[in-house]
């Protein structure tokens, strides 16, 4: 009888939580098929063992890890593929767009290659204006922003996969609808991201409701069921 109780207990308890992330999804799914199919009726199954396995799965690892949350907060860090104004106040010459390229390097008349992956616009403005008074410009005001942004990258499950622009603000639904939605066969719950955080890779779970940064590749998985 106790076993019965916290059986029930825990299926309640693991349909609240099977959102968490998808590897709950997948324990919690599995649980109650065996809770409600032919092998409970059939063989006895224990409803507290099965109750168990509901309350593993939720158990998981967290959604979001905690390395992927600052990116949301922290200044936004260049990389290749974005593009950049750059503007030299009084010198139309060297004022101009300059991309972000595979070596991380935007190239500029008279100056030449700045790095820039990995930096911020503000350290940008202070590099060119440095190399610039370095016997070109005795007093250069320089103002660096972010004229479009690196493309992001959708895989797995929606319709039309592919690069897509990056807008500010962009959340992961919005994501989902920019490459055609999702397929019938998707995990509609969470999807997941690859992204560069201080030139590692990390890989998380994000929910629908969570920002997208520029370059994520967001891959969403096929549901187990």
């Amino acid at each position: 009888m106790l076993g019965a109780k916290v059986g029930v207990f825990a299926y309640w308890l693991g349909q609240t939580l099977l959102a968490i992330n998808h590897e709950a999804r997948i324990v919690g799914q599995v649980a109650l098929l065996l809770l409600s199919g032919p092998a409970m009726r059939s063989h006895g199954l224990s409803p507290l063992l099965i109750g168990l396995m509901l309350l593993a799965g939720c158990a998981a690892n967290p959604v979001v890890p905690n390395t992927v949350q600052p990116q949301l907060v922290a200044p936004y860090q260049l990389d290749s593929g974005d593009q950049l104004r750059v503007i030299v106040f009084g010198q139309p010459d060297l004022t101009n767009t300059y991309i972000v390229d595979q070596a991380g390097m935007i190239s500029m008349p008279l100056i030449g290659s700045v790095p820039a992956r990995g930096r911020t616009t503000q350290q940008i403005e202070g590099s060119v204006a440095a190399a610039l008074r370095n016997g070109f410009i005795r007093d250069p005001d320089v103002a660096v922003e972010v004229d479009r942004y690196r493309p992001f990258f959708a895989m797995g499950e929606v319709a039309a996969g592919g690069q897509y622009p990056f807008v500010p603000g962009l959340t992961v639904q919005q994501a989902i609808a920019v490459a055609g939605g999702f397929t019938p066969r998707a995990d509609k719950m969470t999807v997941q991201v690859t992204r560069s955080i201080d030139g590692v890779v990390e890989t998380a779970t994000l929910r629908m409701s969570d920002p997208v940064l520029p370059g994520d590749t967001l891959y969403v998985r096929e549901r187990l069921f």
